[in-house]
């Protein structure tokens, strides 16, 4: 039996989170709670997940129903018009009707008049506003699509802006100074993700006591 049974509410501390959260690619338009609930994770992330001198710069749009669906169907028009009219766009387009087939889509954006704010503000910092906006961004990422395992719910990041964003911006009326980083498709999840594998933790983390 896998982690994701519905729900993970059974889930004991923050590292069995962490652990249960997978990129999930199987995914079903049903999911195990309301769209309230799925709002209210997301409203707790927005208010509680830190920034940079608390630059609050992070923007999400959750897409619901058929603006879920537009929003799929908008990256497959954009992604064949960059595509070799020779190669097969079937494999593609199966791709693409996968996540169209979860419950909805989290856009992640980091509004741009904010950190060109901060940087005439703090011009000593100004190189690294660019930076600590994308940690923020992840940040937001890793705590909706955690707190979305705990449900039982399967998401992962996808990234096909900047091809789509112009026609983000026409349909859903996003101001232009939001940048769009990443897309999160979820929904209950049809299929688990594989076994991991680890790299060696001696190559990746250092302890100097």
């Amino acid at each position: 039996m896998g982690l994701f049974n519905n729900s993970n509410k059974d889930l004991k501390t923050f590292q069995d989170a962490v652990e249960a959260r997978r990129s999930i690619y199987d995914l079903e338009k049903e999911v195990s709670i309301s769209d309230d609930e799925i709002k209210s994770i997301i409203e707790h992330t927005v208010k509680h997940v830190p920034s940079a001198f608390n630059s609050q710069s992070t923007r999400i749009v959750l897409l619901l129903n058929d603006n879920h669906e537009k929003f799929w169907d908008i990256t497959k028009e954009e992604l064949k018009k960059t595509m070799d009219p020779d190669r097969d766009f079937q494999p593609t387009s199966d791709k693409i009707d996968n996540f169209k087939h979860s419950h909805g889509t989290v856009l992640f954006f980091e509004d741009q008049d904010v950190i060109e704010g901060l940087k005439a503000q703090m011009p000593l910092y100004a190189d690294n506003f660019e930076t600590w906006a994308n940690q923020t961004n992840g940040m937001h990422q890793f705590a909706i699509w955690t707190e979305f395992a705990i449900e039982g719910i399967g998401a992962t990041i996808q990234h096909y802006n900047p091809l789509v964003d112009e026609r983000v911006f026409e349909t859903y009326g996003v101001p232009k100074s939001w940048k769009l980083l990443g897309q999160m498709p979820f929904g209950n999840v049809r299929e688990e993700a594989p076994e991991k594998e680890f790299n060696d933790l001696d190559e990746r983390f250092i302890v100097k006591d």
